[in-house]
């Protein structure tokens, strides 16, 4: 009876993959490869203890009250010392903007840019929930394949050329360039430079997602795309969650000083402020070098964590199999053949005692029926090994 008085744009809103597994694992004797949590043991919990404490002791006025809707002044401040570890220069705190998580910086990007009808570009695949905001947004896709070395950019030119020979106009490319969930590839320093320079030629903005810029554990990390940005195209957007604690539910946005008005605008609409505490609590994180010295600790226990599976995979997958083998961040992207459908094959998975996000999640137009992407980071090493080796024997009898 509810549903004749909800809005019309309901009906676009869709619920995450992933957090609707987390629910359905939840409690239960299963394996979980499926969310993109990060490993506990990571997370600073005595130096956030101590900040809280100092912070609510010595500021109760800034840490327990309302704030202005950018963030505080302070928090800002540490974010363009933040920014420079990523190589980011050239920004003061007015180009920085607080949210609560970097889903928060996604849904008041795509609803400030894109209107229905807009032609905005994603990597195929590309993160599900960006997807799932873009989706409420109804615009028109044009999908990048990925490849190892990330987005194909010779693809993407002839899509851009195509749309300009038909008066067509790309508005936004949603890149995530280091570490690409799901893929797990990363852009090299030339693709980047190129990237911003078809940005420019073409006349379109871009939507950096760099929730794992700070978590490479092997190779080089090149630049951001906002450091290598000179015309203010790029929108970058950030998140403590994989560096500090997803607890805090805490992100933020570098962007031009324009874009952050309209950010503050919105912001003000939708829920006045991001938490102060959170935005206390990482500033002194960031002051304090709490963070500098966790990303080292973190991107051992990913590297090792990601080496297990590789290698549970190779033991235990179909020989037809293809995989990404990532150089940061949290996942693996497997790409099986035609014959698989993962979307039916997980409720046997999680039977059998193991979950994984079914692949087509990840496509804009739900494809990739034959692919899955399996989480490193929280599962323990002899979790990974068991949940792959489990879903190797179910794969392989499915095949056969």
């Amino acid at each position: 009876m509810f549903e004749k008085f909800l809005s019309h744009d309901v009906q676009y809103l869709r619920s995450s993959e992933i957090r609707d597994l987390l629910k359905l694992t939840e409690g239960k004797n299963v394996i979980s490869l499926a969310g993109g949590l990060p490993d506990p043991s990571t997370f600073p919990v005595e130096d956030i203890k101590r900040i809280a404490e100092d912070v609510i002791s010595s500021k109760p006025e800034i840490s327990l009250q309302y704030t202005p809707t950018p963030g505080i002044t302070e928090f800002r401040e540490q974010l363009v010392k933040l920014a420079s570890l990523r190589g980011i220069s050239g920004i003061d705190p007015a180009n920085t903007f607080a949210t609560v998580g970097s889903q928060e910086a996604l849904y008041m990007t795509f609803n400030l840019l894109v209107d229905p009808g807009d032609y905005v570009a994603v990597e195929k695949p590309t993160y599900l929930t960006a997807l799932n905001v873009l989706r409420a947004r109804r615009p028109n896709y044009v999908g990048v394949p990925l490849t190892p070395e990330g987005p194909d950019l010779d693809s993407f030119e002839s899509s851009l050329r195509r749309l300009k020979a038909e008066g067509k106009r790309l508005k936004l490319f949603y890149v995530i360039p280091t570490a690409q969930n799901p893929g797990g590839t990363t852009m090299n320093l030339n693709d980047r430079k190129r990237l911003i320079e078809l940005a420019e030629e073409y006349d379109f903005l871009i939507a950096e997602d760099d929730a794992y810029g700070f978590l490479v554990f092997e190779g080089d990390s090149p630049p951001p795309l906002k450091a290598l940005d000179r015309s203010e195209r790029v929108i970058y957007l950030g998140t403590f969650s994989k560096i500090l604690s997803p607890g805090l539910r805490l992100g933020y946005v570098i962007a031009s000083k324009e874009f952050i008005n309209e950010l503050e605008l919105l912001k003000q609409n939708l829920d006045l402020h991001t938490p102060s505490l959170t935005q206390m609590i990482a500033a002194e994180a960031i002051k304090r070098g709490v963070i500098e010295r966790q990303i080292p600790i973190i991107r051992k226990t990913y590297k090792e964590k990601r080496d297990v599976m590789l290698q549970a995979i190779e033991e235990s997958f179909p020989k037809d199999a293809k995989w990404s083998r990532p150089v940061g961040g949290m996942f693996v992207f497997v790409w099986l053949s035609e014959k698989f459908d993962t979307v039916r094959l997980l409720e046997e998975a999680m039977r059998r005692g193991v979950a994984y996000v079914p692949g087509s999640s990840f496509f804009y137009d739900y494809s990739g029926r034959n692919t899955m992407r399996l989480n490193f980071s929280f599962p323990s090493k002899d979790e990974l090994r068991r949940g792959v080796e489990i879903l190797g024997k179910l794969l392989k009898e499915v095949s056969a």
